[in-house]
């Protein structure tokens, strides 16, 4: 199963369309997988930076940004999206696998080339509760700059989400 999660609630049919990251590419029909559903989990424009340990993140790394957690997946919001979080209702659209092929494994996203029609749609709300369901740790930062400088240079996996929206 793949989703796409958005804060509109009567989407029938998903048009493919251009990315603005991938001006080279057709248009396309965006979902995720389950296991990196929790990064989308949160209001659409709002900056977060996930990370966890991969196979190959080193015991320094583990140890610098991962021993205070038992959580699989750490996500770090800025405090300035805290009220929007808490507020915003979320959708999660459900999809089969039919037509979608791994654009990037890193990240789980799967792309469609072809108008889509979900499976099913269902609230996801509270959007904190729908986190620690996960089993999230989430870190509520001042700013998410520190961070985002510093994880490109550890072994750790990472993805960096709307960072245009971060505080500068």
């Amino acid at each position: 199963m793949l989703y796409h999660f958005s804060e509109e609630n009567n989407i029938e049919i998903f048009h493919p369309r251009r990315h603005q990251s991938f001006p080279d590419r057709p248009a396309m029909v965006w979902a995720i997988d389950e296991e990196r559903s929790p990064l989308y989990l949160l209001p659409r424009e709002c900056p977060r930076i996930g990370f966890w340990a991969a196979p190959e993140t080193n015991e320094y790394d583990r140890e610098k940004y991962l021993h205070t957690t038992s959580a699989d997946k750490i996500i770090a919001v800025e405090s300035g999206w805290l009220e929007r979080l808490q507020n915003t209702k979320l959708y999660r659209y459900s999809f089969s696998l039919d037509h979608f092929t791994m654009m990037d494994e890193g990240a789980g996203y799967f792309v469609s080339y072809e108008t889509e029609q979900p499976l099913e749609m269902e609230s996801v709300r509270p959007l904190l509760d729908a986190l620690i369901q996960k089993g999230v740790e989430l870190r509520i930062m001042p700013s998410l700059q520190p961070l985002a400088e510093k994880l490109p240079k550890t072994t750790l996996h990472y993805s960096m989400i709307r960072m245009k929206n971060a505080k500068k």
